[in-house]
């Protein structure tokens, strides 16, 4: 590797440090403790197959907190390459030049807004008729939430490292409940017990169409919903109703695109990996989808998922137009952000699908 990109990934890596001590505060305790053994365990390049203790992380975890408490107040800093400084977010302009060094970068915003970076080797770049499917391969450099798929216009990122460690945080997770949940039964289908990695690796394969099915949805949803909607999301981070606009956008993005797949392809694993990695919110807002799940868990048949589908298309798109509608018409009529996330709140919990 050489100094130029050992440089960029040095930034990169910089820039992750400063966005983790900025939101490291967004999460539990108990989730915080997970992401950062996971962060640990990828920095010190140590295979899943190894249990890490307490005593392996204390003192890494001391010192990284001590980092974050000299740099949290610092700016982004720009990106040297070829001699030429980048802004952190120019994602265009950085991968233009990162292509032709086998290398992909991102930098976006997540939950509450928070900035996520990456830079990574470039594994494969797919095109179909819409969209760029860019699936990046070993992370030089990443922060402690590496979400592992994201979509910006028509571009998909699709990260499978940080993929298999999602994977294996919830794997993790359901070991240590001990409870029969969807995640222990998708679990099931793989060889965990044996052989960690290969089944990271099997998971993987089979979980990257859906989550590219579920990226693709969100891309339509975007376009139907336009800019309005990055802008709600940004005028009321760290709110309840942004968690719950995240959550009805997600379903419908799930409705148009990955429940489909999931039927046609009536996969047992990636159905209970599908409902296992569903979040609380959303599991509240469409009771009516979990009890389809649970018909099909009880009969394995999918009729009731399938019968289902059409009144899920139909029902989130109108709850997100109608969130979007409420914020464009409210907005410019008052400064009161907080009205109106209570007036979007109100309004969703009124729609939910039982």
């Amino acid at each position: 590797m050489n100094d130029d990109i050992k440089t960029i990934i040095d930034t990169v890596q910089h820039n992750c440090h400063i966005a983790d001590a900025r939101h490291a505060g967004d999460y539990t305790l108990c989730v915080y403790l997970l992401k950062m053994r996971e962060m640990y365990r990828w920095e010190q390049q140590q295979s899943f197959n190894i249990s890490l203790t307490t005593d392996d992380v204390g003192d890494w975890l001391t010192e990284r907190e001590g980092l974050w408490d000299d740099i949290e107040a610092q700016e982004y800093k720009q990106l040297l390459i070829d001699g030429v400084e980048y802004d952190p977010f120019d994602n265009e302009a950085i991968n233009v030049l990162m292509h032709d060094k086998g290398l992909v970068y991102n930098a976006g915003l997540g939950i509450r807004c928070r900035p996520h970076f990456f830079l990574a080797e470039l594994e494969k770049s797919e095109q179909d008729k819409h969209h760029s499917i860019i699936i990046a391969g070993k992370e030089h450099a990443r922060d402690m939430a590496a979400p592992p798929a994201m979509v910006q216009q028509d571009r998909i990122y699709i990260r499978r490292e940080s993929l298999r460690r999602m994977l294996w945080e919830k794997v993790e997770e359901w070991r240590m409940s001990g409870l029969d949940n969807p995640i222990g039964r998708a679990a099931a289908y793989y060889d965990f017990d044996n052989d960690v990695e290969a089944s990271l690796d099997k998971m993987a394969d089979v979980e990257t169409a859906m989550i590219i099915a579920h990226e693709k949805g969100e891309a339509i949803a975007g376009r139907e919903l336009g800019d309005g909607w990055l802008d709600m999301l940004t005028a009321m981070p760290q709110t309840h109703a942004e968690i719950m606009l995240r959550a009805i956008r997600d379903h419908y993005a799930d409705a148009i695109t990955t429940l489909p797949l999931l039927i046609k392809n009536n996969r047992d694993a990636s159905i209970h990996f599908y409902f296992g990695t569903m979040t609380a919110m959303r599991k509240k807002l469409a009771p009516a989808l979990i009890t389809a799940y649970q018909s099909w868990h009880e009969s394995a048949e999918l009729t009731e998922l399938e019968q289902l589908l059409p009144a899920l298309q139909a029902h989130w798109k109108d709850t997100t137009k109608q969130a979007l509608a409420i914020y464009t018409s409210r907005i410019d009529k008052t400064d009161d952000i907080h009205t109106i996330s209570n007036e979007i709140e109100k309004m969703i919990d009124s729609r939910i699908l039982s």
